[in-house]
C-alpha cells in the first residue's frame, strides 16, 4: 500500500509541479528546489546547550551561566537570516503552509519527551493570520515522536504588542505572565515548538510557566535563531 502511495505522489508531482519559491524553478512537492535549500543559513553547530547562540566548542554561553533561563535546552537548525526570515515572514504572515512542511525533519533531534506543546498565539494575532504557526510546526513533530501534542495545555488569553515590535530590551517586561496554563504536567518532560527565537523571552516566559506547572524539563525546539548583532 505505501508504494502505490508512493507512485500517487509523484504522479501527482509530475502532473503539478511546484516552483521554487526562491528562484522560480522546479521544486516538485517541496516550496524550494535543493540548490535553494541549500543556500538557507545553517546555525553554527558550536553553539550554547541552553540558548543555542554561538558559543566556542559548544561550552554554555555567559548569558545563561549568569542568568540561567527556565527552559533547560534549545534546538536550532538554522540562522534567522537572508532568505530564511523572508520565507519564514510569508510563513506567518501570508499563509504559506507549505513553508512549514520544509522545516519539519529539523525539528525532529532532541532528547526524549513526554509531550509537545506549541507556544500559544494571543487572540488578536489567531484572528490576524487565521492559524498558529507554531501549532502547524508541532502536530507533525509530535506525530513523528508519538507522543502528545497538548493542544488546550496553555494559552496565551490576552492581546499585547508584538514581541517583534519591540525593542529587545523591552520583550522581556511584556511577555512577564502572558501564558495561562491548564494542566498538571508534574513530571513530565516538555517539548516547546516555535519558529523562530530573538531574545527568548517568550520561550523563557512559557517555560517559567510550565515548571510552575510541574514540568521537570523544556525544550526548545524552533526552525531558527537570531543572533545577537
Amino acid at each position: 500500500m505505501s508504494n502505490w502511495r508512493q507512485h500517487g505522489r509523484d504522479l501527482i508531482n509530475a502532473l503539478l509541479p511546484q516552483s521554487c519559491l526562491l528562484c522560480g524553478g522546479h521544486s516538485h512537492a517541496s516550496a524550494l528546489c535543493l540548490p535553494c535549500r541549500a543556500t538557507l543559513p545553517r546555525l553554527d553547530t558550536q553553539h550554547c546547550p541552553s540558548c543555542a547562540l554561538p558559543t566556542p566548542n559548544g561550552q554554555i554561553c555567559g548569558s545563561c551561566l549568569k542568568d540561567p533561563p527556565h527552559f533547560d535546552a534549545t534546538q536550532a537548525s538554522y540562522r534567522y537570516a537572508f532568505p530564511l526570515a523572508q520565507l519564514l515572514q510569508n510563513y506567518k504572515y501570508s499563509q504559506r503552509l507549505i513553508i512549514g512542511a520544509l522545516f519539519e525533519d529539523t525539528l525532529h533531534t532532541g532528547l526524549p519527551a513526554d509531550a509537545v506543546i506549541a507556544v500559544p498565539s494571543t487572540p488578536g494575532h489567531l484572528r490576524e493570520r487565521g492559524f498558529n504557526p507554531a501549532l502547524e510546526l508541532a502536530r507533525p513533530l509530535a506525530k513523528k515522536l508519538g507522543i502528545p501534542l497538548l493542544l488546550d495545555a496553555c494559552t496565551r488569553p490576552n492581546d499585547a504588542p508584538a514581541q517583534a515590535s519591540l525593542p529587545w530590551k523591552e520583550r522581556h517586561k511584556n511577555i512577564r505572565n502572558a501564558f495561562a496554563c491548564h494542566a498538571d504536567l508534574s513530571g513530565r518532560r516538555i517539548i516547546v515548538v516555535d519558529d523562530v527565537m530573538t531574545t527568548g523571552a517568550t520561550l523563557n516566559e512559557l517555560a517559567r510557566t510550565l515548571k510552575r506547572h510541574g514540568a521537570v524539563h523544556v525544550e526548545n525546539r524552533v526552525v531558527a535563531r537570531a543572533l545577537k548583532d
